[in-house]
């Protein structure tokens, strides 16, 4: 791909400021939310140097307001945005397209993601590194991967895992501790 071809646009949700960058092939980069717009940027330029503002194509705005949506709290399908991962590993395609398939509200964990994939345990920190470099996050629910016992685990976005707390309660998973089973004797 040419420099000419990567484009990327700042927008503002209810959340904060986002990115999204693309290519003729699809969305190449998302930025999740940052306090203002010259960090969104600055942010999208660190991962996609190449890229020049832009005018989106129906395509990226029609992204653009789902991205919006979402932080407004509406239910959002992802599934059907083209994305272009060109360059990405193949095992981390590969984990980026079972992720793809875990809807809104629900969860899964590293060691899950990976033994759908066939591999074994070990492969839980290949999964946690492929949500760390995951290069269009909220798009590729990164954020619905949880640590083992249902446990936040860590984040990379703006925020860290305070915002993947905050995502998921939008989508209305609540990771606060169970009630005690036990009530008090009050002593």
């Amino acid at each position: 791909m040419t420099q000419a071809s990567h484009h990327y646009a700042v927008f503002e949700t209810a959340a904060g400021f986002c990115a999204i960058g693309w290519t003729p092939a699809g969305i190449a980069r998302f930025q999740l939310p940052d306090r203002d717009a010259a960090m969104a940027e600055r942010n999208m330029l660190r991962r996609f140097p190449a890229a020049r503002p832009g005018t989106p194509p129906p395509a990226v705005a029609d992204a653009i307001g789902a991205a919006q949506r979402y932080f407004a709290g509406e239910a959002v399908d992802f599934t059907d945005i083209a994305l272009d991962l060109d360059g990405q590993d193949e095992f981390f395609s590969r984990i980026y397209a079972a992720l793809r398939t875990v809807g809104y509200g629900q969860v899964t964990t590293y060691g899950s993601l990976a033994k759908e994939l066939g591999a074994g345990p070990e492969a839980a920190r290949a999964v946690g590194q492929a949500m760390a470099k995951n290069p269009v996050p909220l798009i590729i629910p990164c954020h619905r991967v949880l640590a083992a016992g249902n446990k936040v685990g860590g984040f990379s976005a703006p925020g860290g895992a305070d915002s993947k707390v905050k995502m998921l309660a939008l989508e209305g998973v609540d990771l606060s501790p169970p009630p005690p089973a036990q009530q008090s004797l009050g002593f």
